[in-house]
């Protein structure tokens, strides 16, 4: 997190970069075959218009689907995490009071305006969705306040829930609770609500998640990267809760290919349960890479499925290519064996948006060429960030240790020894 959202950073980005690096993404995901995607946007350090309109301009030049959240904390840094405030000198302490901070009625505001600029337009190709990034990252009235907004307009609700152990420890020590049981109890926990992650939950927590009606995103090859650990997928699905994939975001999946994360979900439950039929089938895998997906974004009756009267969102595969060669087991083949260099045309509201090795409405190369003209932006922001992590990063490891020292009665790590 020092990384992804720098404490002590007040710079935004531009516009422009907003939309290349969103751009980025979007060639990587249709050349893939990928017809939709939910975005939960990081702003640092405040949301701008400027850094919204690049990256909706993005997916609307592009002809991808996209339902994108302003994922947007909102308490001062140390109050995200266990034991940090005791860690920090006095002087970080007040930089961090001083960093720059939405309060709940700009933030509010900024939603009403997104919202009405952006939700339904391009055809209805594009739609908003409202995130607290984290329950503990934002004001309970503010986190209330975006429960009725996604109720009021049936929009998703993105919540990073108890990715980490760390997390655990800090819903016990600040709430006393798991996050989870706090969500139900501010009244978010419903049925508009994704939880992101869900990798340290409980059995009480799995009863909360499926009397709300929620989705869960699963995201293995994010967990796996930053050792979060490996989410109980059997025990959430049996209880009837939707499961939808994702890549969490390309900084931290090194991409957005979701092939490979569907081989990655496909796989990696296998080493957390000798029973193996209880590990994950390959239709289960692709039933939430695609109804799942569309089902967390609110759209289980339009996409998600070939089905008489949804959008005509499409992907065309060679089976002459070596993944399907020879042809035996498609479902098996597609979560095994494809990533994405099968795909030979997307197509989303049946339109043609990228065929035979081009993107159709993104200039690929135009696009390219700019992002690398943007390194020395980037390299600024990369320099003030080191400057942050020189500063911070061995008191957020002192923290990670302390938490490491509390109790929080699961384990969701693999081959480890018994404690």
């Amino acid at each position: 997190m020092l990384y992804e959202v720098p404490p002590l950073l007040d710079e935004t980005t531009s516009e422009r970069l907003a939309y290349v690096r969103t751009a980025i993404g979007i060639i990587e995901m249709l050349k893939s075959g990928v017809t939709s995607v939910h975005d939960d946007a990081f702003f640092i350090p405040v949301v701008t218009q400027a850094e919204v309109r690049g990256i909706m301009t993005a997916y609307g030049d592009s002809g991808m689907r996209a339902t994108v959240a302003l994922d947007q904390p909102n308490v001062v840094e140390y109050e995200k995490y266990p034991f940090l405030r005791e860690l920090l000198p006095e002087r970080i302490i007040r930089t961090m009071d001083q960093a720059p901070r939405m309060s709940d009625e700009a933030l509010v505001k900024c939603y009403i305006n997104f919202i009405n600029d952006w939700h339904g337009s391009h055809s209805d190709r594009l739609r908003t969705s409202v995130s607290c990034s984290a329950p503990q990252r934002v004001t309970s009235s503010y986190l209330k306040t975006l429960g009725k907004i996604a109720s009021q307009y049936d929009l998703p609700f993105n919540m990073h829930i108890l990715e980490t152990r760390l997390q655990r420890v800090l819903g016990d020590m600040k709430f006393g609770q798991s996050l989870v049981r706090y969500a139900h109890e501010q009244g978010v926990l419903i049925e508009q609500a994704q939880v992101i992650h869900a990798v340290w939950i409980n059995d009480e927590d799995i009863q909360l998640l499926a009397a709300s009606g929620c989705t869960v995103a699963h995201n293995p090859i994010a967990n796996l990267k930053l050792g979060s650990g490996v989410m109980p997928f059997r025990r959430i699905r049996d209880a009837g809760i939707n499961i939808c994939l994702g890549s969490d975001e390309a900084t931290v999946s090194d991409g957005v290919n979701m092939w490979i994360v569907a081989r990655m979900a496909g796989l990696i439950h296998n080493i957390s349960d000798p029973e193996y039929q209880n590990w994950p089938s390959a239709r289960e895998v692709l039933t939430a890479l695609t109804h799942g997906g569309a089902q967390a974004m609110r759209q289980q009756d339009r996409i998600g499925s070939i089905t008489p009267g949804y959008q005509a969102d499409l992907i065309i595969l060679d089976m002459d290519s070596l993944a399907f060669s020879p042809l035996n087991d498609l479902e098996r083949q597609l979560v095994y064996c494809e990533t994405g260099s099968s795909i030979v045309m997307t197509i989303v509201d049946g339109r043609i948006v990228y065929e035979n090795g081009r993107v159709l409405y993104l200039d690929e190369q135009a696009i390219m060429t700019e992002a690398r003209s943007h390194i020395e932006e980037y390299r600024r922001f990369k320099g003030a960030t080191e400057e942050g992590v020189m500063q911070l990063e061995s008191l957020y490891r002192q923290m990670y240790l302390n938490s490491l020292e509390e109790s929080v009665g699961i384990d969701r790590w693999v081959g480890r020894k018994p404690q």
